[in-house]
């Protein structure tokens, strides 16, 4: 019971904030009081999965090529992300880094235009066979916010601004995962590539891909630090009542092949 309510924990967010800003004129009354613990309800909700336990994961192939690193990825913790919302329970960011090693932050310069990054304009790739359902790449590529001080105004914006703008808006986070493509690859299983460049899409709704089609290319739009690949599965179409899939690719690593999902910092090579 608990896992079906979950999925509707932003919808609670939403009631909620109806409900308490009705009427503030003439103080906090019943309604008001209901808003703030709907609010509440749904912010703890954010903590619980909404999906079937011990589902098994689903075997693809890797939306990229070439070497990359993995941040937030769910072979180290799960909800890799630190929450449910939005079907991320498996989520996994991508960063391409030709060679070397990658850092989270950095001094200076406090912000770089996008195409500095190696990641950026590197082709995202459909991992099966499926069909476009939702595809929207207008949102500007924004300079990095991967020094300290870009952090904090990271955490600011993305916490505040664009989860405000989305709830508001109704968006399910249009403005945190930026451009982006969702398709649906069957048996109730829909993939989701965010943060995609502006302008780059090769898809839109309606379109049916099969595996190793070029959906689009890595941006840096929505709430992101630096041009990064953002990808994860979950059970519905909508992801304000969608519950996170996990999922496996073939990757080498350390001289081996293997099929699942590298962990946080291992730099992997995609075939």
């Amino acid at each position: 019971m608990h896992r079906t309510i979950a999925r509707f924990r932003t919808l609670f967010i939403l009631l909620g904030l109806v409900l308490a800003l009705t009427d503030p004129l003439h103080g906090i009354g019943v309604l008001s009081i209901v808003g703030i613990v709907l609010i509440g309800a749904g912010a703890v909700l954010f903590f619980v999965p909404g999906g079937t336990p011990g589902r098994e994961p689903v075997v693809l192939r890797s939306p990229v090529e070439g070497r990359w690193v993995p941040v937030n990825s769910p072979a180290d913790r799960v909800p890799s992300h630190g929450t449910h919302e939005l079907g991320q329970t498996y989520a996994i960011d991508l960063v391409h880094v030709p060679s070397g090693e990658w850092r989270p932050t950095r001094r200076w310069p406090l912000a770089s235009r996008p195409d500095a990054f190696s990641a950026f304009g590197r082709d995202v790739l459909a991992p099966a066979d499926g069909v476009v359902v939702q595809a929207s790449g207008r949102q500007r590529d924004h300079w990095s916010r991967n020094s300290w001080p870009g952090v904090l105004y990271l955490l600011v914006e993305g916490m505040v601004f664009r989860q405000l703008l989305s709830l508001m808006t109704l968006s399910a986070g249009r403005f945190v995962v930026g451009n982006s493509v969702v398709l649906d690859l069957g048996d109730g299983v829909y993939a989701v590539f965010a943060h995609l460049r502006r302008g780059s899409l090769r898809v839109r709704k309606g379109d049916r891909v099969r595996a190793g089609d070029v959906l689009g290319e890595v941006g840096n739009s929505g709430n992101t630090s630096e041009p990064h690949l953002h990808f994860h599965l979950m059970d519905r179409p909508r992801p304000l009542a969608a519950a996170g899939l996990p999922f496996a690719f073939p990757y080498e690593s350390d001289g081996r092949t293997r099929t699942g999902v590298p962990g946080s910092r291992a730099p992997f090579t995609a075939p």
